[in-house]
């Protein structure tokens, strides 16, 4: 009789190898023998523990930060995050001159109960300092398991704080609309990390129908899954690319606009930031390189890669990149990111002033832009 227990780490291992080898988008494998690695550990996996350091030290020998293996809790997070809801402590945040800042608490949390406040700085997450991360790392950081505890230390009017916060569901709402100067439709999309996306946007339309101009808040969107983006960036394109996709084999393929007699046709200004990732880009980049939209604020992070979550066994999982993206006008942001139109600063100072520079931008384009067309309009 073969022993399950002593057969399915080392599957687990061949399984992730296998896929790595026929998947991952450089058939190089960052220039390496990939055969080596079976070589050198299937033989001596003996239990889960064994399976898990082997495939890390695999997935850390193509140099790709986006390619992780899933343990159970982690894949059944990121499953659970696809249907909009997430294990954490309910605080929004910004990366601002490197700095961590909480720039609002969603009411009826556990941080929003333990007294957190917006304007608070995040020092460290479980002793480890965050200064100079991504907002995805120290998301990351916080987010856990449900009912285990999360410790911070926060700067608050130069005062040191520590909070000890127990995490639990947060259901998010990944897009919030609002009418602001009474004409002007405002847009924030959190993430794209929900099946409900489409339906979220058309509601957020029908909110900001009467506005003459649109103002489309990225900053932050670290991103979630490419559909949604293409979806979203199809709505307010009547023609066009949206986005070219480069497989393993130099493939490319082009995701076009539908043509169509109809489309959101009011003037856009979109706002970036370094926080502004991966699916995020895609919908900017559609609707800069379109003359769509005019984009606002600082280049955005620079993440051009596509991954693919595939599950494993024992409930574990992978990300791995299966191809990269190319703007419509053919650009690699991968790395180097978007480049505003308008570039413009938003400094801590800025924040705890309750000032908002770049929107404050955002505002007075789409102002012009909304007088050019009533201009046009009378004309005709």
């Amino acid at each position: 009789m073969i022993n399950k227990q002593t057969t399915d780490p080392k599957r687990l291992f061949l399984k992730t190898w296998r896929i790595i080898k026929t998947k991952y988008y450089d058939p190089t494998l960052n220039g390496q023998d990939w055969s080596k690695w079976n070589k050198r550990y299937v033989d001596q996996i003996k239990t889960k523990e064994d399976a898990y350091v082997a495939i890390n030290t695999m997935l850390a020998s193509l140099d790709d930060p986006y390619s992780k293996f899933l343990n159970q809790e982690e894949y059944a997070e990121q499953t659970t995050n696809i249907d909009a809801k997430i294990v954490g402590i309910g605080v929004n945040i910004m990366s601002i001159a490197g700095k961590i800042i909480i720039i609002s608490v969603v009411e009826d949390t556990p941080a929003y109960k333990s007294g957190i406040k917006a304007g608070d700085i995040i020092l460290k997450v479980a002793n480890t300092d965050v200064s100079g991360k991504t907002i995805s790392d120290v998301a990351s950081l916080i987010r856990g398991e449900m009912g285990s505890s999360v410790k911070l230390e926060l700067l608050r009017n130069k005062q040191k704080i520590y909070k000890t916060i127990k995490r639990d569901e947060i259901k998010i709402k990944n897009i919030k609309a609002d009418v602001i100067d009474k004409n002007i439709g405002y847009i924030q999309i959190v993430s794209f990390l929900s099946s409900d996306m489409t339906t979220e946007f058309i509601e957020a339309i029908n909110k900001t129908q009467n506005c003459p101009g649109l103002i489309l808040d990225l900053r932050g969107n670290t991103g979630g899954l490419m559909p949604n983006a293409v979806i979203i960036a199809d709505m307010l394109l009547t023609q066009g690319h949206i986005v070219s996709v480069v497989d393993r084999d130099k493939q490319k393929s082009d995701i076009d606009a539908q043509t169509k007699p109809y489309a959101i046709d009011k003037p856009v200004v979109v706002l970036i930031d370094e926080g502004t990732a991966s699916a995020s880009e895609i919908l900017s980049g559609a609707l800069k390189d379109n003359h769509r939209a005019i984009l606002v604020g600082k280049r955005t992070f620079g993440k051009g890669m596509i991954q693919k979550i595939y599950p494993l066994p024992n409930q574990t999982g992978m990300n791995l990149t299966i191809a990269k993206y190319l703007t419509p006008k053919g650009y690699d942001i991968n790395k180097k990111g978007i480049t505003p139109d308008y570039e413009i600063e938003y400094t801590q100072k800025d924040f705890l002033k309750d000032k908002d520079p770049q929107m404050d931008e955002a505002k007075k384009i789409i102002k012009k832009l909304i007088n050019t067309r009533h201009e046009i309009a009378k004309a005709g």
